[in-house]
């Protein structure tokens, strides 16, 4: 007669295995998701739809991968900030039109949006270190225009995006002014567990409390949470606390992890928010919040050169 225990151990055995198999054969399909059900790769619209002077850029990686970008400016001589765009993990760069047509208005500024290899008309496939190739492609593009003020370049990242510019940041401190989070998870091997609960006992960040046997199956671990605490350009961290993707705990935790070792965090809670609609949900109050940001940490050049720093802060709108 087979034991309870026995019963019990392969039930568990028979979870790793599940759990293995997951990881190895869907993990970049969950992670990564260039196409939306029902849609094509290719964009349904382009910038000019929406009357938005655009600029199709065509991109090098270090790997050689093609990547293809939008810069969008305010108008032909915006010498305001320009906003490297990083996209959440779903669709490509036309889906975010309608917001970067808003934030246009809002914050006066120029939008490079990159598509990352695999997704719109970029070639390749993604994967985390592709992408991270991507975005330095995309920086270094930027840092050398002439017709942007390029000591005014702010990396903006939701989601998947936060990670993609959390790790750009860290490693560019001379061309990156400030960085913006949005709705980011503190690493994938911590959503692993959010995704498939029983994972959590065997996958899990630098925080977890589990063995993490499986963590060497995860080919994009994407750890937000070892790289935001090195991070020495202000941050400012946007929560939507009805967030249904990605626990609001994980943004509080990479604001506490930053604001340890960084004195110019802010940290803005916005009741409201779900993981991708938090830009309107929040309204004018989240316009004004990333506007004031901006002004205080990338401001517009004066003459005598003084500039202004800021103290770590929490709220809550």
């Amino acid at each position: 007669m087979v034991s309870y225990m026995n019963i019990l151990l392969y039930g568990v055995g028979g979870l790793v295995v599940a759990g293995m198999a997951l990881l190895v054969a869907l993990q970049e399909k969950l992670v990564y998701v260039p196409v939306l059900p029902g849609l094509t790769k290719s964009y349904a619209i382009n910038p000019s739809r929406l009357r938005l002077t655009y600029e199709d850029v065509w991109l090098s990686s270090s790997d050689g991968v093609r990547l293809h970008s939008w810069f969008i400016k305010l108008f032909p001589d915006c010498r305001g900030p320009t906003i490297l765009f990083f996209q959440e993990n779903a669709g490509n760069i036309a889906h975010r039109l309608e917001m970067v047509r808003i934030m246009l208005q809002q914050l006066q500024c120029n939008i490079f949006l990159l598509s990352y290899r695999g997704y719109g008309a970029s070639d390749g496939y993604p994967s985390q270190h592709g992408i991270t190739k991507d975005a330095q492609a995309a920086l270094d593009h930027l840092s050398q225009r002439s017709d942007i003020d390029t000591s005014r370049i702010v990396v903006f990242g939701r989601s998947l995006g936060g990670a993609v510019g959390a790790g750009l940041t860290k490693n560019n401190p001379d061309k990156v002014a400030a960085l913006i989070l949005e709705n980011t998870f503190t690493s994938i091997l911590d959503m692993a567990g959010v995704l498939l609960p029983f994972l959590k006992w065997f996958i899990g960040g630098s925080g977890s409390k589990g063995p993490r046997l499986l963590n060497f199956l995860v080919r994009s671990p994407w750890s937000t949470i070892d790289v935001v605490g090195k991070i020495k350009q202000p941050i400012l961290f946007l929560s939507g606390l009805q967030d249904e993707m990605i626990p609001p705990s994980h943004m509080q935790m990479l604001y506490a992890k930053a604001a340890t070792h960084n004195n110019q965090c802010l940290f803005v809670e916005f009741p409201t928010g779900m993981h991708m609609d938090t830009w309107m949900t929040g309204g004018d109050r989240y316009w004004s919040t990333v506007r004031e940001f901006l002004e205080q940490h990338v401001p517009e050049k004066k003459e005598d050169g003084s500039s202004q720093n800021g103290n770590a802060t929490k709220s809550s709108l």
